[in-house]
């Protein structure tokens, strides 16, 4: 099960079941794949075909739903939300 946390401007954000404990999130557009930390800080991890521009537009879309993004995350792996 891979749940869409957030849909906006064409990208997809999501997590993938049974990965890591750190949070993060992954976003998809078309054939293109990115993954940014959500803790300690918001940051870039792999990114697999988004231009520059495009990672910046997508960190500043995470900044701003960061907070909904974490409490999500915390729900579906099944932790208390402020762990």
């Amino acid at each position: 099960m891979s749940p869409v946390f957030h849909r906006e401007k064409g990208y997809v954000f999501k997590v993938y079941s049974n990965e890591e404990e750190r949070k993060h999130i992954h976003v998809l557009n078309a054939d293109k794949e990115a993954k940014f930390w959500l803790e300690p800080n918001i940051e870039l991890e792999t990114n697999f075909g988004f231009t520059t521009k495009e990672i910046k537009e997508i960190k500043d879309i995470i900044i701003q739903n960061a907070d909904d993004l974490k409490y999500k995350y915390a729900i579906h792996v099944g932790r208390r939300a402020h762990d």
